[in-house]
């Protein structure tokens, strides 16, 4: 079963990844204080499709293409059984119904400085 999810634009220093991915949709927000990247004028998010048989390389490629020069950033996608929650060189592959791996992975966003309403998954 493929995979569902977002990758902001703004948070890759390679957009290669981009090319190995479906994109379904694209919505462009401009920046506010609550996004936490005044350094940016907007977040282009992507839903994408992730073929299910890319789904550990697409998450491996994010892991390492994710921007850190200014703060972190993470990716997520899943289907009904598993949640990929990407990070910088950091790649957690969660069963959907486990709240403890969730919490995990949360905690590990948040010691990244990731804001805790952008780690709400």
């Amino acid at each position: 079963m493929n995979y569902l999810g977002t990758i902001i634009e703004e948070s890759l220093g390679s957009k290669a990844v981009l090319q190995n991915v479906k994109i379904l949709s694209t919505r462009v927000e401009e920046v506010t204080e609550k996004h936490q990247t005044p350094w940016l004028q907007q977040w282009t998010l992507h839903k994408v499709e992730i073929a299910e048989d890319k789904a550990e390389r697409v998450a491996e490629q994010i892991s390492h293409d994710l921007e850190t020069a200014h703060s972190a950033w993470y990716a997520d996608y899943k289907n009904e059984t598993w949640h990929y929650i990407v990070f910088p060189n950091k790649v957690f592959k969660i069963d959907r119904d486990s709240r403890e791996q969730h919490d995990r992975a949360k905690q590990y966003g948040l010691s990244l400085g990731i804001p805790a309403h952008q780690v709400d998954f």
